[in-house]
């Protein structure tokens, strides 16, 4: 059956400008995206066999798989070519990006947990291992996050300079450094506890203050200065 031929209160377009967004199924409003199907089936059908490639059984219902899946998967599923795959990826980075605050300047940090809730939505999901840089001014309010890595493989193959070339441009007084783990464990490793012990010896010396390095995993984070602050700064 196609679209056409269903109920006009059970077509996508028409059900949400009936009732709604939030009384569309995730398949529903997938299909709004995707637009038509195939001779053989609806939009809402080839919509519900992308939602299969989610593998994940204990987030069935959860949409973020869709941020990490390819254009080249996407592809594969009849009915999707390669226009309709771009929309869908637009979509999910558009979502990512709605999910940030307008103005990162007007956040004040006052505790890890506030550059957790800032950027997990970015990285708790991320399949690389990504780090930015969070500068401060004298009074805690971000003044620019920097991303500093893109796909390495290992945290540790960052550069001290790296990290520091931003800060040490904008003059700054502090700033925070943050990495995701793509297995989900925030936990720091001993590789991640030496680097932020050398950078925090080496940004001493040039009178910028590291005030923290916060990891985080899939809905967790650790504070490597909460869990390690003797060494850091005894």
């Amino acid at each position: 059956m196609r679209i056409k031929e269903l109920p006009c209160t059970e077509r996508p377009y028409e059900k949400l400008e009936l009732y709604g967004e939030k009384a569309l199924s995730n398949a529903e409003l997938l299909a709004i995206i995707i637009k038509t199907g195939t001779k053989e089936e609806t939009s809402v059908t080839v919509a519900q066999r992308i939602l299969r490639l989610n593998n994940d059984e204990q987030a069935e219902d959860n949409l973020n798989f869709l941020r990490n899946i390819s254009i080249k998967e996407l592809m594969q599923i009849k009915g999707i070519g390669k226009i309709k795959a771009i929309q869908i990826k637009a979509v999910c980075e558009i979502c990512t990006r709605m999910s940030r605050p307008a103005d990162y300047r007007q956040i004040q940090v006052k505790k890890p947990k506030d550059i957790a809730t800032l950027l997990m939505p970015d990285l708790k999901l991320t399949k690389r291992e990504v780090a930015k840089v969070i500068i401060l001014n004298s009074k805690n309010y971000i003044e620019k996050v920097v991303d500093v890595s893109l796909g390495g493989s290992n945290f540790a193959s960052i550069s001290i300079r790296d990290v520091l070339n931003e800060v040490i441009k904008m003059q700054a007084p502090k700033f925070i450094i943050v990495h995701n783990h793509p297995s989900g464990d925030s936990k720091p490793s001993k590789q991640d506890v030496s680097f932020t012990n050398k950078l925090y010896e080496v940004s001493k010396i040039m009178g910028i203050e590291l005030v923290d390095h916060i990891v985080i995993g899939n809905m967790n984070f650790t504070s490597i200065f909460e869990q390690d602050v003797k060494n850091m700064k005894g």
